[in-house]
């Protein structure tokens, strides 16, 4: 099964270039930084003695993550610290409720040494089963952990679904060749997509209520009332409404 490493969708020959001044502002301080649109930030790597504190312009610093997401390389440059540094943007904290950064680790890398990393999965193509409405399509991860040399980094995975053409087909890990330089840690059964059938939705419809027959029950039923109350007593005459008096008036009337 064919996956396509998206190699193509950016150009790989553009440098992306980010400059950041050293930071001594730390602990809750750092907040006096963002007021002032500076986001605070790390760098750390394995070959770095400790990890070094910076600070990036926000709007740079937007413009550059819009750019290199997660898995391109980056030129890092901190002033006064000679020379230039190769990055990969790491862990980006972002405010709830505004969504801005809040706070940015970058990883120093060796173009000889592999790194472990996350890269996205784009699904592409339509399932023959899904075009004839037989079947839909059912997602599964969205992302493989690779062990990769940074000059091999891809922005995503394109995995082609045309190849589904059975409903309960499923696309695992293990169907992708991904070529030697991908070293897969995700396991190999884990389902990338699959196709199931459409089931038909039963919808539960209530039969409208027969308004003219509660009409005519309930009439029936006043006339029965009615009927009952009209009926004489035993030995006497139907009392009509208003023949029986309140006692309050019977005892006014005898005063009288």
């Amino acid at each position: 099964m064919l996956i396509v490493n998206s190699r193509e969708a950016f150009n790989l020959m553009e440098e992306i270039l980010l400059t950041a001044q050293p930071r001594t502002v730390k602990g809750k301080q750092v907040s006096q930084l963002r007021r002032a649109d500076w986001i605070p930030a790390v760098l750390y790597g394995r070959h770095l003695e400790k990890t070094v504190s910076i600070q990036i312009e926000e709007k740079l610093l937007r413009q550059v993550i819009v750019k290199a997401g997660h898995n391109r390389l980056i030129k890092l440059t901190v002033e006064n610290d000679g020379g230039e540094r190769l990055v990969l943007t790491r862990e980006i904290q972002r405010n709830s409720i505004s969504g801005k950064f809040v706070h940015v680790d970058f990883q120093e890398v060796s173009m000889t040494e592999k790194i472990h990393t996350q890269i996205p999965i784009v699904l592409a193509g339509t399932s023959p089963v899904v075009t004839r409405g037989e079947g839909v399509l059912i997602h599964g991860i969205d992302s493989l952990d690779v062990r990769v040399l940074p000059a091999d980094l891809v922005p995503n995975f394109l995995v082609d679904v045309s190849v589904l053409v059975e409903l309960h087909k499923s696309l695992l890990v293990g169907d992708l060749q991904l070529g030697e330089q991908f070293e897969i840690m995700t396991a190999r059964t884990e389902m990338i997509a699959k196709v199931v059938p459409v089931k038909e939705e039963v919808i539960e419809t209530v039969a409208p209520v027969a308004t003219t027959e509660v009409e005519v029950i309930k009439k029936g039923k006043i006339e029965e009332e009615g009927a009952e109350g009209e009926a004489p007593a035993a030995g006497g005459e139907a009392k009509k409404p208003g023949d029986a008096k309140k006692p309050a008036e019977s005892k006014k009337e005898e005063k009288k």
